[in-house]
């Protein structure tokens, strides 16, 4: 479940290995490119932690934010 943390949506993605985090990353990477928002995120090995707010407003959530989040989560359904 994303949370609102410091004026930004957070989650971390937990996967079975890095091979499975980067296939995720990519699929991200593209559709993120496809909304032209790109979020700020870290992997170490199975984990991916991705953080959306939007910079041109100010870097607060907006709906950009939450359509990217719910994308991202179509993702894995």
């Amino acid at each position: 479940m994303w949370q609102e943390i410091d004026d930004t949506l957070v989650k971390t993605f937990t996967f079975k290995d890095f091979s499975e985090a980067f296939a995720f990353m990519t699929r991200v990477a593209l559709l993120a490119e496809q909304m032209n928002h790109h979020p700020l995120w870290t992997n170490v090995w199975n984990k991916v932690d991705i953080r959306l707010s939007t910079h041109d407003a100010g870097d607060v959530v907006t709906e950009k934010d939450r359509k990217l989040a719910a994308a991202i989560d179509k993702l894995l359904a």
